[in-house]
């Protein structure tokens, strides 16, 4: 079953479009709230679930003043969990640059004209055309500075995308149509064992960093690898043999980790 993940601007129809894929391929669809749920189920604390929002952090959103490298080693240990599981429909989150390469992902982009996208929420919202045009700059303003923030890369570049569908010109029937028809296509290949262990084992390193990063701990001068399901591996340097050890407690009781291989050195600061 095909891993597709469908990115698209405020206006567009993307979501709509996204839901009939799913139904049509009777695969699940991952949008906010099922995201959210799969959150949940890896263990994720529900007041840690504001890092699914695409948006960069910044004065107008601080989250509450968390940490903005947690929010996105979250979102990644989401992401990397779902698509493990080899079929779905994901929508947006950052989720065509997390899976750019893995092959066996389909990455889907819908857009259309400010016109067309304003007339569009005006109906769907019951919006005037300013109120509807204030919500689509204010989405794209957003999309931008969180692909910016978190990957340092523009959200709509062509490169990222397998199929770039323009709504204003292709109904959602057509949409659905080629989407469906693309990923059933010989070129787009079943998710292997190895490119889900890979995915999973990503996922493990993620959550481990998070964990860290909400402990307090530094991550500059250390670095995690998953080498195998439930191995960790922690590298690098901290000031106290206290740090050292609290930093494998948390370790082991993040992702379900079973052995925690570490080479951290004590380098106390010198004054």
């Amino acid at each position: 079953m095909p891993l597709i993940t469908i990115s698209s601007s405020a206006g567009s129809g993307g979501k709509i479009i996204g839901q009939r894929v799913a139904e049509f391929l009777n695969i699940d669809l991952y949008d906010d709230d099922r995201l959210q749920q799969a959150a949940i189920a890896m263990g994720i604390p529900e007041h840690d679930l504001k890092s699914l929002d695409e948006k960069a952090p910044g004065f107008f959103d601080r989250i509450l003043t968390r940490k903005p490298e947690l929010y996105l080693d979250l979102m990644e240990a989401v992401i990397y969990d779902v698509a493990r599981k080899g079929s779905g429909v994901i929508l947006g989150h950052g989720s065509q640059i997390l899976l750019r390469d893995f092959g066996c992902a389909l990455h889907v982009f819908i857009h259309a004209t400010e016109t067309s996208r304003v007339k569009r929420i005006m109906e769907q919202k019951g919006l005037s055309k300013e109120a509807a045009e204030k919500l689509i700059r204010k989405s794209d303003h957003q999309q931008k500075g969180f692909f910016r923030f978190a990957f340092q890369m523009q959200w709509n570049d062509p490169s990222l995308y397998d199929l770039i569908i323009n709504t204003e010109k292709i109904s959602t029937d057509s949409a659905v149509k080629l989407i469906v028809d693309t990923a059933s296509s010989e070129a787009i290949e079943t998710c292997s064992l190895s490119a889900a262990d890979t995915m999973e084992r990503l996922s493990q390193k993620k959550k481990i960093e998070a964990a860290l990063v909400e402990n307090d701990i530094n991550l500059f001068l250390l670095h995690v690898e998953v080498p195998e399901k439930g191995v960790a591996e922690i590298t690098g340097a901290v000031y106290s043999e206290e740090e050292k050890q609290r930093i494998a407690e948390i370790v082991k009781k993040a992702a379900n980790v079973s052995e925690v291989r570490s080479e951290v050195v004590v380098s106390p600061v010198s004054y």
